[in-house]
């Protein structure tokens, strides 16, 4: 089955795509400028865009110590000696000349229990039976699916089944690998209720784009964007090689991004456009300092949350710096950007320019909205109870007891519980009036079969926007529609 609009790819024009991905305009590999034209850049994930990027253009010999050859030549068992084999031609493939030592914890995005990732499930189960461990308890992606709260009915059950016959078996080996239980699972790994988050300057092995962009700006961790599978590599020798986001000159800002709206800028709109700007280089963001008070906080997180993870779908940054806010900033200034790094304005005249260009991607361009998405990131405790609140407010500012239209909050289960503990009546009230917290992964929702058909959503965030056809909108409109059933 082909797509009903084409792909656009920065390296080759217009591309058919499965069904599935009919709405995926873009890929996070290839650059968009800011008018939605492939601007020739390709991401490397080693923190630089390249035009006409390849593999052997990177190309290394690594210098390993005598325990990491032995390794590799199999004194610990053939399970660990073929993952360091990997490895090793990893590192190399993107420049790196030796391993650095892991800390903190890790954090995997294979959470999806689909049939083509089964050859990779596979080799876990084997380093798994071989006695192999994460060098750390880490942490995981949320499940793709809720069938308790949200996805409880025939056909999304059988959609479930369908799509995810290997769920179980990934779920059973995280368990074996060292991941703590369900409860836990969550993008957002860094916030309070989940705990992972390493101390400024620690490598680590980190895949998710959302994670590792905050993980990298807000925490100033060191890691790069592995895919799927290689941060587990890493995770079970406990080294990554050392290349692009874990070096000093791979985290240099080669763009400044001088923000001049006249107002707070819309995060998420701001984020498309440096990820549209930039692809992956990392920017240097300027002029939004005043919105922190010099501090990031649990209630003023999800600013950059939001901001970051729009870089990461709509570009491929892996770390940027905010100027006053960001640690390496506010330890080094404007010594963060790099030699005859390009400056992008964005003002008030940008950010509408950008916002134009968020399509409609209904399958009814003109129905009325069925469902309300909060959160891609995960919300944390803060963010959880002010949109609560929110809609709580708002019904009794409009006489209404219930939604017109379904809200889903999307946090981890433990933030769920620790709502239920401290803010039961609150909890008890948002439940009745339609507003669901759930502990899913946003985009796996929005992404299934036939989504488009069944629901007409909209959300707060421009990353789940940028991944699926729900429509976008600020947090007071998203009020306003949810109350009333109407954009």
């Amino acid at each position: 089955m082909t797509a009903k609009t084409p792909a656009q790819s920065a390296a080759g024009g217009a591309k058919e795509v499965p069904g599935f991905a009919e709405h995926f305009l873009t890929s996070d590999m290839d650059g968009l400028g800011p008018d939605g034209k492939p601007n020739g850049q390709t991401a490397t994930f080693s923190g630089a865009s390249k035009a006409n990027a390849t593999a052997e253009s990177a190309s290394s010999k690594m210098e390993l110590s005598d325990d990491e050859q032995a390794i590799l030549d199999g004194r610990d068992g053939p399970e660990k000696a073929k993952l360091m084999k990997i490895l090793v031609r990893f590192g190399e493939t993107f420049g790196a000349t030796k391993l650095v030592d892991l800390g903190g914890a890790p954090h995997s995005n294979l959470y999806i229990g689909a049939p083509y990732l089964e050859s990779l499930i596979v080799m876990l189960e084997q380093c798994a039976a071989a006695g192999l461990k994460a060098y750390a308890p880490y942490t995981v992606n949320p499940r793709p699916y809720d069938v308790y709260n949200v996805q409880n009915n025939p056909t999304e059950m059988q959609l479930i089944a369908e799509g995810y016959p290997l769920q179980m078996r990934l779920d059973a080996v995280h368990a074996q690998l060292g991941a703590p239980d369900l409860n836990f699972r969550s993008c957002a790994c860094y916030i309070d209720d989940i705990g992972n988050a390493p101390k400024p300057g620690t490598p680590v092995a980190w895949c998710e784009s959302s994670a590792v962009n905050y993980g990298n700006s807000v925490l100033g961790i060191r890691t790069n964007r592995y895919g799927a599978g290689m941060e587990m590599l890493c995770a079970m020798l406990g080294k990554a090689p050392r290349f692009g986001l874990m070096t000093d000159e791979g985290r240099k800002a080669k763009w400044l991004i001088d923000v001049k709206t006249s107002e707070e800028p819309d995060w998420g709109v701001l984020g498309t456009a440096i990820g549209r700007k930039c692809v992956e280089d990392i920017p240097y963001i300027a002029g939004v300092d005043k919105y922190f008070g010099g501090d990031v906080t649990n209630d003023n997180w999800h600013k950059l949350k939001y901001m970051g993870s729009a870089t990461a779908a709509a570009g491929a940054v892996g770390c940027y710096h905010v100027e006053g806010v960001t640690p390496e900033p506010k330890e080094k200034g404007r010594e963060m950007l790099a030699e005859n790094f390009q400056t992008y304005v964005f003002d008030d005249k940008e950010q509408q320019a950008i916002l134009d260009t968020f399509e409609n991607l209904w399958d009814d361009p003109d129905g009325d909205p069925t469902a309300v998405f909060i959160g891609c990131p995960h919300c944390n405790y803060e963010e959880t109870i002010r949109w609560a609140k929110m809609f709580v407010d708002a019904l009794d500012a409009a006489g209404q007891e219930k939604l017109a239209i379904p809200a889903y909050i999307f946090a981890p289960t433990v933030t769920r519980t620790r709502a239920l503990l401290e803010e039961p009546e609150l909890a008890s009230r948002a439940l009745g009036a339609g507003i669901n917290v759930t502990n899913m992964c946003g985009v796996s929702y929005s992404g299934m079969k036939g989504f488009s058909e069944r629901v007409r959503a909209v959300t707060n965030s421009a990353k789940n926007r940028n991944y699926s056809p729900i429509r976008y909108f600020p947090d007071k409109k998203l009020v306003d529609i949810a109350v009333t059933g109407k954009v």
